[in-house]
């Protein structure tokens, strides 16, 4: 029932949001507006107001304007004709079709403003993972540092210092930097990385930091020291000499303290026999292990950060038919040494690639393989199956209980800055929302990918115990997805109209009313289809969760 709830509210505010933009428009015209109703259904109760009757109807579920001589052949008294819909010139309805799409892309700039504008939580400028290889690394920066400014001006949000990275990049940039209660200054040089859009390209540097803290999983060389004292791959460190070790930075502060021979508490998981299926168990495990002089971190133990160490290698992939296992560290593609295990699916995925050469690292030493890239199906977190193409490699993931939680500060927005950052946010997800929509012609984004209201109101009640906050972000993101999607050209939405008015306004004639009736039926079928492979997709995950045939 909760889910009902919050998806009525949810679609009944944007569909409402829709209808007053052609409502306010409309009037601004001089079309005469007969009814203006909230919901749909049965009326409770009404009033008139001019010559427009407002409604609340039964079912909250959205909402209708009704113009006069809105339908062809619609009669009208002759002092009133001229006030029709369709009695209009096209930039007249052009303008009324255009303001119910407009409404719902400008609506969310001001859920935005309300979310943003006065004190709210946004993630600290403390680094929680440094990968190695990166210019943050180089710069010698570590988890747990937090960035108090970027070439003098001062940051206090992750996002903060993402945008003070605008335009510096490819040179040394001096970063304030504190560490244990004391200040010193890191030079970075960031990646140049171009943030393209439909509306702006920005140029800005990228340190490669992350803002999740992470877990000390480790990857542990063969024949080296620490696996000679025990230590085994994707072991996750818990203590050291009986000091809790909850995440990287912490690691960083406890073995600054500690020398010579430590106890290491680890949890490892072990398999478990359990009929004829194998459980992984986690059970703890006390070390010793020597720290090496003169290291940091998890180098101080001998041992590497876990991931460039493969956790699984799927069935019958191109990685399994190379003889790459669980547990083996990538090396190199094409070549070129490895940093992270992102960079590998940068480097050999894409239009255009195809076979490259890996390197890796074996019990048994070093081996490198030409692999094809194959198809590989996989299933997210909702119960979407893709299928692409891919190796078949898989990194260590953790689950949500296991991820430390982000650093948050309190940071109090004045009204026009809060203005600002809801202008800046709406335009991105506008081009990520159009993004999709050419995915799903081109295929690059599966048909799976599309919710029903089922899959709608799931997500509106979940937001709501994540906070009104997420409720109000899942609004924003619903209502730019209703405006941009009816924008497309199809029969039967507003981008058809607005195609009709244009075509008017060149040809000095209507569409032939043959034309629209087949139109409108051809445009009420795709919607259709695509309803019907919503609804299937939702009903799937809801009674197959684990995918069809599996």
């Amino acid at each position: 029932m909760a889910s009902i709830g919050f998806f009525a509210l949810l679609l009944g505010v944007l569909v409402t949001v829709h209808e007053l933009g052609h409502f306010l428009v409309a009037k601004a015209c001089g079309v005469k507006v007969l009814k203006f109703s909230f919901g749909f259904g049965p009326k409770l109760l009404s009033f008139t107001k001019g010559e427009t009757e407002y409604q609340i109807a039964l079912l909250p579920l959205g909402g209708f304007v009704k113009m006069a001589g809105d339908v062809a052949g619609e009669d009208l008294e002759p002092d009133e004709a001229h006030r029709g819909f369709l009695a209009q010139p096209p930039w007249k309805r052009m303008a009324i079709v255009l303001a119910g799409p407009a409404f719902n892309l400008v609506f969310p700039i001001l859920i935005y403003f309300f979310i943003f504008w006065g004190p709210h939580e946004a993630i600290s400028t403390r680094l929680g993972y440094v990968p190695p290889g990166t210019p943050a690394a180089a710069a010698g920066l570590r988890p747990g540092d937090r960035i108090l400014a970027v070439e003098g001006d001062k940051v206090r949000t992750f996002d903060e210092m993402a945008e003070a990275f605008i335009g510096r990049f490819e040179r040394p940039i001096p970063l304030t930097v504190e560490r244990n209660g004391e200040q010193f200054i890191a030079n970075v040089t960031p990646l140049k990385y171009v943030d393209s859009s439909p509306f702006e390209t920005v140029e800005r540097g990228r340190m490669m930091v992350e803002a999740n803290p992470q877990v000390p999983i480790v990857g542990v060389p063969p024949g080296s020291e620490a696996a000679q004292a025990g230590l085994k791959t994707f072991d996750r460190i818990v203590a050291i000499n009986g000091t809790p070790v909850p995440d990287e930075a912490t690691l960083y502060q406890v073995l600054a303290k500690q020398e010579g021979l430590l106890k290491v508490t680890v949890q490892r998981l072990q398999p478990v026999e359990v009929g004829t299926a194998t459980l992984k168990v986690p059970e703890r495990v006390e070390l010793q292990v020597p720290k090496q002089a003169g290291k940091e971190g998890l180098a101080a133990l001998g041992v590497e950060p876990r991931d460039l160490y493969v956790a699984a290698v799927m069935a019958d992939s191109p990685a399994a038919a190379a003889g790459i296992r669980s547990g083996d560290r990538l090396v190199a593609v094409n070549g070129e040494p490895l940093t992270t295990f992102h960079m590998l699916d940068v480097k050999v995925s894409g239009p255009g690639k195809g076979d490259f050469t890996l390197t890796w690292r074996g019990q048994d030493g070093e081996h490198t393989s030409k692999i094809s890239l194959g198809a590989i199906k996989e299933m997210d977190e909702l119960g979407n199956v893709t299928e692409s193409k891919g190796h078949g490699l898989r990194p260590w993931l953790l689950t949500r209980g296991e991820v430390p939680p982000v650093e948050k500060v309190t940071v109090t927005l004045e009204w026009n800055d809060a203005l600002k950052q809801a202008a800046k946010v709406v335009p991105k997800i506008i081009s990520g929302t159009v993004g999709a929509l050419a995915g799903l012609v081109t295929r690059d984004v599966p048909l799976s990918t599309i919710s029903s209201p089922i899959g709608i109101a799931q997500l509106a009640a979940r937001s709501t115990e994540l906070g009104w906050d997420y409720f109000l972000n899942l609004m924003a993101v619903i209502s730019i997805n209703l405006g941009v999607v009816n924008l497309l050209p199809i029969p039967v939405l507003d981008g058809f109209a607005v195609l009709a008015a244009l075509w008017e306004s060149v040809r000095r004639r209507p569409i032939p009313v043959r034309v629209r009736e087949v139109a409108n039926v051809i445009g009420l079928a795709m919607l259709a289809v695509l309803m019907l492979v919503a609804f299937y997709n939702d009903i799937s995950k809801w009674f197959f969760p684990n995918g069809i045939g599996r």
